[in-house]
């Protein structure tokens, strides 16, 4: 059982940052991976970034590369997503995901968070 919690949306102009946070709580350390994916209304959702728990390996969409950052607090079972140059496009509701294998399917899902950019 494990349980995600994001924070850290909100409205920003373009060009500007933001910091998500997605805590986690349960069985975390049978997590072997943690990722952020985000959906605008009427698209599908879309793979933004990913970061295994052990290691810290790192993965990125092209569409973010050189503007986001993930990141793992193992000691907090937090992973963060910070977002720098910001534009329209990357509105979205974002999410985490935790995954228990090394591959690409996700087992647990936060609510989401709103993340407005505005031109």
């Amino acid at each position: 059982q494990v349980q995600l919690v994001e924070s850290g949306g909100g409205l920003v102009q373009a060009g500007g940052s933001l910091r998500l946070s997605c805590a986690g709580s349960g069985r975390s350390f049978s997590i072997y991976a943690m990722g952020w994916f985000r959906q605008a209304p009427g698209k599908e959702r879309e793979f933004v970034t990913r970061i295994t728990w052990n290691a810290g390996n790192k993965y990125y969409a092209d569409s973010v590369k050189g503007r986001f950052t993930i990141s793992r607090d193992n000691a907090k079972n937090t992973v963060y997503l910070q977002m720098n140059n910001l534009t329209p496009e990357d509105t979205a509701v974002y999410y985490c995901a935790a995954s228990n294998s090394v591959g690409t399917n996700y087992d647990y899902w936060g609510q989401g968070t709103q993340v407005t950019v505005s031109s």
